[in-house]
């Protein structure tokens, strides 16, 4: 496939249409697996199936045709990994948190003293706000995630919302800096950092209060690995995986909007107010679904009945419908969703879908529908940037 529109597809657009613009999927597939070389994309494969997108530092990507319905949690070995800057080395011993700002009684907490606090278990999605950066247009500077920068894990931990009132918020507390212990400089793509900084981002009090907020130390039911946050890391169910900060070290309370880089310059969104773009944070997971089987450029039977399979996923919401479509868009049929829906997590749906009879490439395409009315988008909103990527994206088969 040259990717379908990356800016989305409707009723009524002809081949060309559906097939024109995302060159670096299929050159990577061409290749063997090795991305289109962009920025510090590496795409070779790891041990463990992952693919390496990033070196140095390590990011890397779960390759989404892997995806086994019969197994909801995405085991640590293949959740994504999304870096900034080197891993820091840090022993639960020696860890410790402050918490300060505009609270009543700032304090420092040690892991023992953390694990001793009630605990709870959530299982979560977590999906990078850049996920399906690879089918943009034009070809945005980033790492080049195709569909597999999102998994669902189980995590245990201690609510956010605990500390705070341990803390005392004081009466003019509007959000919460959650700062990581990873730091480093950036120089290129994005606007130089000023220095060297941390990796940090905020929550408006809302969200950091709701119950959805874990101090996780426990993922799939073993210690946190370190490249997902070792020790203690922020969970943030129902936002994009930037929002859970990992090696987290310090909780700032403030009284006004946080600015800081990574939430102005990265991971921020054009929203338009009164007629004029604003520059806003990224959030909210959106309702979204993508196709693992079959995967891009597979070869698939003419006139035989394949099972398709995928999964969708909605942040806050639940999903509630998946559509698949093979004419383009211009006719839907419903799949069938599996399983109970556990909110925060992905819900997998399958689909008996009955393969044309004339051999060629096709294009099949999945969209998916949630508890408060959204559907996926068919087109890329460009106010997006390069991040929040929802709209449909095709898949394009071979049909022998």
């Amino acid at each position: 496939m040259d990717g379908t529109s990356r800016r989305g597809i409707g009723p009524g657009f002809g081949r060309r249409d559906l097939l024109r613009g995302a060159v670096a999927l299929p050159l990577a597939q061409a290749l063997g697996g090795r991305a289109a070389a962009f920025g510090a994309d590496d795409g070779d494969r790891r041990p463990t199936g992952m693919i390496g997108r990033q070196r140095d530092p390590e990011n890397l990507e779960f390759p989404f045709s892997a995806l086994d319905p019969r197994r909801p949690l995405t085991s640590n070995e293949q959740f994504y990994v999304r870096t900034h800057f080197e891993v820091p080395e840090i022993g639960a011993k020696t860890w410790n948190l402050t918490v300060e700002g505009e609270v009543e009684r700032p304090f420092e907490l040690t892991f023992d003293e953390l694990r001793r606090m009630p605990s709870q278990a959530m299982t979560a999605l977590l999906e990078c706000s850049g996920n399906g950066r690879v089918f943009l247009e034009p070809p945005q500077v980033g790492i080049r995630w195709e569909l597999g920068a999102v998994g669902t894990a189980e995590w245990k931990g201690v609510p956010l919302a605990a500390v705070l009132e341990r803390a005392g918020l004081k009466p003019n507390a509007v959000e919460v800096i959650l700062e990581g212990a990873d730091r480093g400089e950036l120089k290129e793509p994005n606007p130089k950092t000023p220095g060297v900084i941390p990796y940090a981002r905020s929550l408006p009090l809302a969200k950091a209060k709701a119950p959805e907020v874990l101090l996780a130390y426990e993922m799939n039911g073993v210690s946190l690995p370190p490249r997902h946050g070792h020790p203690v890391r922020a969970v943030v169910a129902g936002w994009y995986g930037m929002a859970s900060v990992k090696w987290l070290k310090r909780i700032v309370v403030t009284d006004r909007p946080f600015d800081g880089y990574f939430q102005t310059f990265m991971y921020s969104i054009w929203e338009r107010r009164h007629g004029l773009p604003t520059l806003v944070p990224v959030t909210d997971i959106q309702v979204k679904s993508e196709i693992a089987r079959p995967a891009p450029y597979e070869v698939v039977p003419k006139e035989t009945k394949y099972r398709m399979v995928g999964a969708a996923w909605a942040g806050e919401a639940d999903v509630t419908k998946v559509e698949v479509s093979d004419d383009g868009g211009r006719s839907w049929a419903e799949a069938k969703l599996t399983g109970e829906p556990v909110r925060f997590a992905w819900r997998f749906w399958e689909h008996e879908w009955q393969t044309p009879a004339s051999p060629g490439r096709h294009v099949v395409m999945a969209r998916a529908t949630d508890s408060r009315g959204r559907t996926q988008p068919m087109k890329r909103d460009p106010d997006r940037r390069d991040a929040v990527i929802s709209h449909v994206l095709p898949t394009e088969v071979e049909i022998q």
